[in-house]
């Protein structure tokens, strides 16, 4: 847990390196004899200097050389040697690259001169200089500016020397920048290139600021002085100008112009000093108005000019507005009023750019120069001297026009996608803060001061998933302390801590915590003067945690213990000792699903002991706070992250070398193996991850031991230590051996997967090294465990496969053998085998394989073996003298290998092109081509030693890849590649394969919109089995084989995936070959070029999905390796052939083969890819031209009416589409977002269906774009929504064309036709996700009230769908403070009375208006509409709409559910009177409606009856069942209920039974919170004729669903009381019940929710039986099929649903039948259960297990372990229990004979399935490939290995006494067992060599097969 500091990476040291002249010329110049004796010792020790090439060495010589020069003497010193060193140290100093530690050396060195040799020392460093700014090579320019900038950094003398040559310097500078400047613009395309210049440009510029910072002086001397000022004007002008270009040409990237903007305003301050005019300079630029510039000089004026010019970009006033914050001096008071003036002028000028702005990347400069304003702002306000005026305080006060449009700002943007916008808007909030407080210092306190008080309650008021809230709450806490939040909010901590279960809000929430305890506790720190205020604290903080823990779900409360927990016990350790108090003592409720008191402690200790707050293992575990068993329970504990917790509490530790104690041994021991095979991928990299801790601890801990051993003198501790250290290297042989034995064939993968992980961690911290090593693992691993491993690379999982290749190069070679040359062509001939399989992972498998035996010194003869034996012609390996070294034999492997492959590949790829159907089945291609990718990826490309061989062979491989390629391209290229095989059998192979070539070519192109082709009737009967999904057999060579279509199409389409990978791999690994020298590189040019106009081909024209998005993958290899490349023509391709298919999109020619359906196919892929390699850091010119062009392609155009000419539009928007989803090209598309989404609404008017498809797919993807991904099933959920401001400052176009659209669509709904405008539904949902602020202004010029009227006019459509999305869609634009008026409003435009002439929809939609603004009141107000509403009046008045008098079923309807939003809830939104006369009137219509008083000629409802009759029933359930109190009691209330059971609509009983369940549930909750003697009350509402009612029903309904419901609600009913049933007015005895219900459930098993509630309903009533008679349950005869029923609901073929309700059963008659002592049901009906609760325990669902293994909590304590009683266990643990416990009832039982002789019946398997499996065992191998990813009933986690293996051990242990004899019933089984054994065992002789890979499933099957029948024989030989 202890973070490591990164290490800073110094600056390279680099010799001095000069050309020979200059140093022949230095050396002898320092070679001059006489002079003084330390004046020659210093030229001395330059020479050997200059001499060295060891550059550390060069530092130290120049560090001594600047000690000697300070201690030379001004004594008549020799000049021209003196001069001669100056010179030297001089022009090594200018030679140098930048930042090399030698320059800094030699400039401390000048610096170190006496004062006397300083002036020498300054012309030398000059003429130096000047020499290198007088060099005309522009390629030497980067070099001279960094010296430059170098002379400036911290070396007064380089300072001196730039003043002195300040004219020659700027010259050097503007030369440089109007060459960046000229050369830009010719290098369009080359993307690095121009990635290289901007940087370049970037130094010039920042080094040109430096120089006028640095040298204002000289400057402002130069311009006052008559000799050489107009020259000096004139090169400042020019830079100006320079600056100027920077600033307005929008190619340059941000830095650059943003340090332009710098230079700009540092010139005029240099020029102008800084009195008031420079402000009023400023301000003219800002304002972009060339009046005020008068006060400026001539020719700067001239020079700002061109910055004032009219459309100048919008960036140029944000890149000023920095420049002034940042090159003027705002601390102290102000110089004057033009000051002040530019003050309030900069934020007014960036909130202007804040509309306008598009890129995320501006909108970041622009957040970042406001939070400069607010600090320079800061700055004025503290002025020491003179206070600021009061207008600049009343400007800056809070509440000020300034203020409320910058907190508007931060509203906008505290949401943003950029971190670095949401930092800089919380920094400006507390900077506006801490304005107010320094504007208004006499202020009052926080909860006074009426400002800070109001924004305390907005903020607070807001939605908790709004992000920007926690920061801005922060900054008041800081600034105001925790009390000032929690006296407006005292449930702010338990709110915050339950919103820490969301992942996206959790950080944001944490952080808030943090500042809040913190500042609390010290706030009552000062307050208090006892220690009380300790425990004030907990129950502030401390409590609602433990609760949360104790309660919520374990998903919820990970980030508690990530982000939350470590701070608190950070901030307060001693509150550690309170939460294990607490939680030991008086342990909050738990919840079903919680970690529970046991879970929230090791949560707790875990966090603790991570902070250093746990006491070390040396005071026993952690200081006694915790006993062992606990911790025990802990890690077998039934939640994962319980586990996890535990483990995490003994591996973690503060110090890396703490020894581990023999009891975290121990406990890992206790903890491995029920836990190694977990499904869940994080606890399973958790896991490991712990371990690794621990193992790390191990190996630091024994360095340190052994270091000690040596060391100490002390025999005592020396025992102590060598004792450790043997407990080290036992637990590790114990860890890897554990590890190595769970490796068996049919182990579940996920073990597998631990299981590798953990060795290959042994592998890297330890080694498995043999012989005298410390620990010697490598001695534990035995032939056999690394055989495992070794057919662990044939799992079908890849991950498997690369852990075990990983740790087989790990274990001892001699322990796996593969360099033993017949175990080397065994496993060769396997690799090679399985790299023609028709099953895609296998060809995976023979990669492995081959990467194994790359480095094996006999894989060589054993290719040329396999060659002679298939006939093949292989180049033999080049030949030398020596033994190669490691990597040379690695490169040769690799070549033989890849000539072999190729050789193989060549041969099938010719067989391929007669019959590809034979390919398909018996030599699939793509296995090979994977098999030479895998080679080439572990080959070091850029040191090959055999050039020539490789430069053929990567010619043979692209040629045969463009033929493999041939061969398959027509079957993914056609328009229906699913479906197709050509038929292509010998005879007629030629005709045949090119007329059906013809048939399957695309139909799809652009020209199948314009000519539409007829079928060609006369040609059907010629090729009836083109499509046919089976072939007839094949007679080749004797052997049939049969191809489906899918295998034909994944030969094709995989072939095609690694014909991309390939030559993606050759393009990207291989160097390249230079023009100029052939011998550097084995790819050329001309080669990659044609790769990539390959891979433009497939992209284009592929139709399958697989094809052409691999395509892709390797295509993006490619346009990566072009960018990076040298060669000019390669880096100018991706901006060529982007061109080209923009140009082909926009043409629409019917010729063209582009696809125009499968949404454009591979075209979005090829685009992406090449818009992807353009570098993020470069301008995006590329990007930015592909938007435009397709964003005017997307849109709707006049001359665009035929459909021929909509194709260019379809592909346009489709490739819009892929680039907006693009997650790489990121916030570079955001721009462009405002013009998709038009393009997208606009499509869908057009009349053509291929542009609507198109048109919503881009829709749905912006909207995504936009709002961000889903966040959880909720469609309407605030979390995917904005406020108004913030979408339309960020989408500013979209304001008035939404409101354009909206208004249009409006139109045409008001017309009363039944007409749907195209883009309204887009519109409504685009405005749904909207909603306002509470913080927005009034006045705001982008507010969303403007909507309103025309969404409400959209309410009146006359499509229902429509009114339904205008209502939802108006939510958001009501203010919650402008509900209520609005409601009014609303209901005032309802008809009074029938009248003649009523338009339903109008009232339907204002109904629906009126119904979704309370339900969003209600949800988010927490309070009562204010009194005088209007509300009850209007809807009183308006009544009739309820009654039978409105004829419209659907407003009456309506109507209805707006009264129970009103009347239903116990908390209504009215007042007591009110509600009553509302509730009055809603129960006389109730009364009087169809539901009560029923009418038979009316019984079949109209359209939108059956809506009435459910909002009717709401009422009636509001009335009846929620809250009969308040609506006059009992009597009405049951006849309601009676009414609803028996309505003739299924929907109303459903409705009805669904609200009785719900209240049951919560009366459920409500009492287990009460005493005891308060339970098991019937409620009030439920009488007798009810309850007569629903047994009733039980028994009669015919609506399954219905049937369900009420199942369920007797089920809950009946476990608090028996019921009493009743069939009519029989009375039924509990036995009839029974088997009437059992009979329903047996007849049940179509409907899963109907099933469920019956079995589990029964079962209920089957534990109430069997509790009443134990003795007498067995003569019940229904017991048995009920026990049937339930063991057949336990199989793998079930639905989960079922097997949880099995689950369930089986847990709650744990006690009552599975391990009663009475044994009620039987012995066989008895091990039955038992069997499937066995089978549930290890089910491959986690649910069902988990539900499973309950069963251990519910068995009688005597029965028992003490550590599992009442403890939830995981899944392994209790299945080893439960087994135990099994065998323990049988001896309670006395019937431990026949319960062994079915044991072993379980041990051999079903009886039928060993019949199917012996039948299958004398035919093996039978086709596997009729279906190619058929699944079947795999179950991947259970391991039968395993199971029998426990049994068998289980079984063996009851076998102790002499037994009777039971040989009648030991013989059948013996005979069994041991045909079982011979048949298996002759089914394993019959497989072929090496089984593990060829035939993996067989074999595992076969060796568990008979596994099971040798225990079983073990057994019976043991009984007999």
């Amino acid at each position: 847990m202890v973070v490591k500091k990164k290490k800073k990476t110094a600056a390279k040291v680099q010799a001095v390196v000069l050309d020979e002249e200059k140093l022949h010329e230095l050396m002898a110049s320092l070679s001059v004899g006489g002079g003084q004796q330390g004046l020659r010792q210093l030229a001395d020790t330059l020479q050997a200097c200059l001499e060295l090439s060891e550059p550390v060495q060069q530092i130290q010589l120049v560090k001594k050389a600047g000690s000697q020069l300070e201690a030379l003497s001004d004594e008549e010193p020799d000049g021209a040697l003196l001069q001669a060193c100056l010179h030297a140290l001089s022009l090594v100093y200018t030679s140098l690259q930048a930042k090399n530690p030698l320059r800094r050396a030699i400039a401390s060195a000048l610096s170190s001169a006496p004062a006397w040799m300083q002036e020498p020392a300054l012309g030398t460093l000059s003429d130096c200089l000047s020499e290198c700014l007088c060099d005309p090579a522009s390629e030497r320019y980067p070099h001279v500016v960094d010296s430059v900038a170098a002379c400036l950094d911290s070396f007064p003398l380089g300072e001196r020397c730039i003043n002195k040559l300040l004219p020659e310097v700027l010259q050097f500078l503007l030369k440089g920048l109007s060459e960046y400047l000229h050369r830009n613009s010719g290098l369009t395309g080359r993307h690095i290139a121009q990635a290289q210049l901007m940087q370049s440009c970037l130094a010039a510029v920042k080094t040109s600021v430096l120089v006028i910072q640095r040298c204002q002086e000289t400057m402002g001397g130069g311009l006052r002085a008559e000799t050489g000022r107009r020259e000096l004007e004139d090169t400042l002008s020019r830079l100006l100008g320079c600056y100027t270009h920077i600033l307005t040409d929008e190619e340059f990237v941000q830095s650059v112009q943003s340090t332009a903007g710098l230079a700009v305003v540092l010139l005029i301050r240099s020029v102008m000093g800084c009195g008031d005019e420079v402000a009023s300079v400023v301000c003219s630029l800002l304002r972009s108005s060339p009046p005020g510039l008068d006060s400026a000089p001539q020719w700067l004026k001239q020079g700002c000019e061109g910055l004032c010019a009219g459309g100048r970009p919008a960036g140029v006033s944000l890149y000023l507005c920095h420049g002034a914050l940042a090159m003027l001096s705002w601390k102290g008071a102000l110089p004057g009023p033009q000051w002040e003036q530019l003050l309030l002028l900069v934020p007014n000028t960036l909130l202007d750019l804040d509309v306008s702005i598009k890129e995320s990347s501006t909108a970041m400069v622009v957040a970042r120069v406001l939070t400069l304003w607010s600090s320079a702002a800061l700055d004025c306000l503290q002025a020491g001297g003179q206070p600021c005026s009061p207008c600049l305080r009343r400007f800056l006060s809070g509440g000020s026009e300034l203020q409320r449009h910058l907190l508007e700002h931060i509203y906008s943007h505290w949401e943003h996608p950029l971190d670095g916008v949401r930092h800089q808007t919380r920094s400006l909030f507390r900077n506006l803060l801490l304005l107010h407080q320094r504007a208004n210092p006499l202020a009052p306190d926080a909860a006074e001061d009426p400002y800070v008080s109001e924004l305390t309650r907005s903020l607070l008021g807001l939605e908790w998933h709004m992000r920007g809230k926690y920061g801005s709450l922060g900054c008041l806490v800081e600034l105001y302390g925790a009390n000032h939040l929690l006296a407006v909010q005292p449930q702010l901590p338990s709110h915050l801590v339950g919103l820490m279960g969301d992942q996206n809000l959790a950080p944001y929430a944490s952080d808030l915590l943090e500042r809040l305890f913190v500042s609390h506790k010290a706030q009552l720190a000062g307050e208090s003067a006892t220690r009380d205020w300790m425990e004030r604290w907990h129950r502030t903080w401390v409590t609602p945690l433990l609760r949360v823990l104790c309660r919520a779900r374990l998903d919820q409360t990970t980030y508690i213990l990530d982000y939350f927990l470590p701070k608190l016990l950070r901030c307060s350790p001693s509150s550690l000792a309170h939460m294990v108090r607490a939680l030991q003592d008086t342990a909050p409720p738990c919840t079903p699903g919680s970690r529970g008191a046991l879970g929230a402690l090791m949560t707790c200790l875990r966090a603790a002991k991570a902070q250093g707050v746990v006491p070390s293992s040396k005071e026993g575990l952690w200081g006694g706070l915790v006993p062992l068993s606990l911790l025990q329970r802990a890690l077998v504990h039934k939640h994962d992250q319980v586990r996890m917790d535990a483990l995490g509490l003994v591996c973690e530790s503060h110090r890396s070398t703490e020894a581990v104690s023999s009891q975290e041994m121990e406990l890992v021991r206790h903890f491995l193996p029920p836990n190694l095979n977990s499904q869940a991928p994080g606890v399973r990299q958790q896991t490991v991850s712990l371990l690794k801790k621990l193992l790390c601890r191990m190996k630091d801990s024994t360095v340190l031991l052994q270091k000690r051993l040596i060391q100490e003198r002390e025999q005592e501790q020396r025992d102590r230590d060598q004792h450790t250290l043997r407990q080290y290297k036992e637990f590790l042989r114990w860890l890897c051996v554990r590890l190595l034995e769970v490796l068996l064939p049919g182990s579940s993968f996920s073990k597998c997967l631990t299981s590798l992980h953990l060795l290959c961690l042994l592998g890297e911290l330890f080694t498995f090294s043999t012989g005298p090593d410390v620990f010697a693992l490598g001695d534990a691993v035995t032939s056999a465990h690394a055989q495992n491993v070794l057919y662990c690379v044939a799992s079908n999982f890849l991950e498997v496969k690369q852990l075990a290749a990983t740790l087989l190069r790990q274990l001892p070679p001699s322990a796996v053998g593969l360099q033993v040359p017949e175990r080397t062509l065994c496993v060769l001939q396997a690799a090679l085998d399985l790299s023609t399989s028709t099953k895609p992972f296998d060809s995976v498998t023979a990669a492995h394989l081959l990467h194994l035996l790359l480095r094996q010194p006999h894989l060589g003869g054993a290719l040329l073996h396999c060659a002679r034996e298939q006939g093949l012609e292989v180049p033999p390996p080049p030949s030398s003298a020596s033994p190669p070294s490691e990597g040379a034999a690695l490169e040769l492997n690799a070549l033989a290998a890849v000539q072999f492959l190729l050789r193989c590949l060549q041969s099938e790829v010719s067989k391929s092109e007669s019959s590809l159907l034979q390919a398909a089945a018996s030599y699939p291609l793509y296995g090979r081509a994977h098999c030479i990718t895998a080679v080439l990826q572990h080959l070091n490309t850029e040191s090959l030693s055999h050039a020539e061989q490789w430069r053929g062979v990567v010619s043979e491989l692209v040629a045969v890849c463009y033929r493999m390629s041939d061969v398959v391209s027509p079957v993914v290229q056609s328009s229906s590649p699913e479906g197709l095989i050509p038929m292509d059998s010998d005879s007629e192979t030629s005709a045949g394969l090119q007329r059906i070539l013809k048939e399957i070519q695309p139909r799809d192109t652009n020209d199948f919109f314009t000519s539409a082709r007829e079928l060609d009737t006369e040609r059907v009967d010629d090729r009836p089995q083109t499509r046919s999904t089976r072939t007839p057999t094949l007679n080749t060579g004797g052997e049939g084989y049969r191809v489906t279509a899918q295998m034909v199409l994944v030969c094709c389409w995989r072939s095609m995936k690694e014909v991309a990978m390939l030559l993606g791999q050759l393009c990207q690994s291989m160097p390249l070959q230079c023009t100029t020298d052939t011998h550097c590189g084995l790819i050329t040019e001309e080669q990659v070029e044609g790769v990539g106009l390959y891979f433009r081909q497939q992209l284009l024209q592929s139709r399958h999905r697989g094809a052409f998005e691999l395509a892709y993958v390797g295509f993006v290899r490619l346009t990566d390796m072009l960018c990076r490349s040298g060669s000019p023509a390669l880096q100018q391709l991706p901006a060529r052939w982007l061109s080209e298919v923009l140009e082909e999109v926009k043409s629409s020619d019917p010729a063209s083969k582009l696809c125009a359906t499968r949404r454009s196919a591979g075209i979005p892929f090829y685009v992406q890819a090449l818009l992807s390699s353009e570098p993020k850091s470069s301008s995006c010119s590329l990007l930015k031209m592909t938007m435009r062009e397709l964003i005017s392609l997307a849109g709707p155009s006049a001359d665009r009416t035929t459909d021929s000419s909509t194709v260019p539009q379809v592909h346009a928007l489709n490739i819009l589409r892929a680039l907006y989803r693009d997650t790489r090209l990121g916030e570079n598309v955001i721009p462009f977002v405002s013009d998709g989404m038009q393009a997208a609404v606009l499509g869908f008017t057009s009349p053509v269906w291929a542009v609507r498809n198109s048109s919503t797919l881009l829709f749905s993807t912006l909207i995504t774009r936009i709002f961000g991904v889903k966040k959880g099933k909720d469609e309407h959920s605030k979390k995917n929504r904005m406020t108004g401001r913030e979408f339309f400052t960020r989408f500013p176009a979209l304001y008035p064309f939404l409101l354009d659209q909206l208004e249009e669509a409006a139109a045409t709904v008001e017309s009363g036709q039944v007409k749907l405008h195209p883009s309204l539904f887009l519109l409504l949902l685009v405005l749904s996700r909207l909603y306002p602020s509470p913080m927005d202004g009034s006045s705001s010029p982008l507010g969303l009230a403007p909507f309103m009227p025309f969404i409400i006019r959209c309410g009146g459509s006359a499509v229902y769908r429509t009114r339904e999305m205008a209502a939802r869609a108006l939510v958001p634009f009501v203010l919650l403070t402008q509900v209520p008026t609005t409601v009014h409003k609303l209901l005032q435009k309802l008809p009074e009375q029938l009248a003649p002439g009523i338009q339903h929809n109008h009232v339907h939609g204002t109904l629906l208006q009126v119904l979704f603004l309370l339900r969003c009141y209600q949800s988010d107000s927490h309070r009562p509409l204010p009194a005088g509403s209007g509300i009850t009046e209007g809807l009183r008045g308006s009544m009739w709409l309820a009654s039978r008098r409105n004829g419209c079923e659907v407003t009456r309807g309506a109507f209805l559910d707006v009264l129970v939003c009103l009347c239903g809830p116990k908390a209504s939104l009215l007042d007591g009177t009110e509600l009553r006369d509302l509730r009055g009137d809603a129960l006389s219509v109730l009364m009087a409606s169809e539901l009560v008083a029923f009418d038979s000629a009316a019984s079949s409802p109209g359209p939108g009856g059956t809506q009435y009759l459910l909002s009717l029933a709401r009422v009636a359930l509001s009335a009846a069942v929620d809250a009969p109190e308040l609506w006059g009691g009992p009597r009405p209330a049951g006849r309601l209920l009676q009414c609803l059971l028996q309505c003739p609509q299924y929907e109303v009983r459903e409705l009805a039974l669904e609200g009785v369940l719900r209240r049951l549930r919560e009366e459920e909750e409500e009492e287990e919170e009460e005493e005891e003697e308060k339970r098991r009350r019937r409620p009030e509402w439920l009488d007798e004729t009810t309850l007569s009612n629903l047994t009733g029903l039980a028994l009669h309904e015919k609506h399954p669903r219905c049937l369900a419901k009420v199942l369920t609600v007797l089920r809950v009913l009946s476990s608090s009381a028996q019921l009493e049933w009743r069939d009519a007015s029989r009375k039924l005895s509990q036995e009839d019940a029974l088997l009437r219900l059992l009979a329903l459930a047996q007849g049940s098993a179509h409907s899963v929710e109907l099933h469920c509630a019956a079995l589990t309903l029964v079962s209920e009533l089957v534990v109430q039986l069997v509790n009443s008679d134990p003795q007498g349950a067995s003569a019940v005869a229904c017991l048995a099929a009920w026990a049937s029923l339930v063991c057949s609901c336990c199989g793998e073929e079930q639905p989960v649903e079922v097997k949880l309700m099995a689950a369930e059963v089986l847990v709650s008659c744990t006690a009552t039948v599975l391990t009663s002592t009475l044994l009620p049901l039987g012995l066989s009906t008895s091990l039955s259960l038992w069997r499937s609760l066995f089978t549930l325990l290890q089910d491959e669902d986690q649910d069902v297990r988990d539900s499973a293994s309950d069963f251990i909590s519910n068995v009688p304590a005597p029965l028992l372990n003490i550590d599992v009683t009442g403890a939830s266990v995981c899944p392994v643990v209790a299945l080893e229990t439960g087994v135990g416990l099994l065998c323990r009832l049988l001896e309670l039982w006395g019937r431990t004979a026949p319960g062994v002789l079915a044991l072993t019946e379980w041990l051999l398997g079903d009886e039928e399935a060993g019949e199917d499996t012996a039948a299958a065992d004398e035919a093996p191998g039978l086709d596997e490939e009729d279906f190619l990813f058929e699944k079947g009933d795999l179950n991947l986690w259970a391991e039968p290995v395993q199971w029998v293996r426990l049994l068998h051990g289980h079984v063996c242990s009851l076998i102790r006494v002499p037994w009777p004899n039971q040989g009648p019933r030991i013989h059948p089984l013996w005979s069994r067992a041991q045909a079982q054994a011979l048949s298996s065992q002759r089914a394993l002789d019959s497989l072929p060599a090496l089984p593990q890979f060829s035939s993996a499933m067989e074999h595992a099957r076969l060796v568990l097969r008979h596994q099971r029948a040798t225990l079983a024989l073990d057994v019976l030989e043991r009984l007999r």
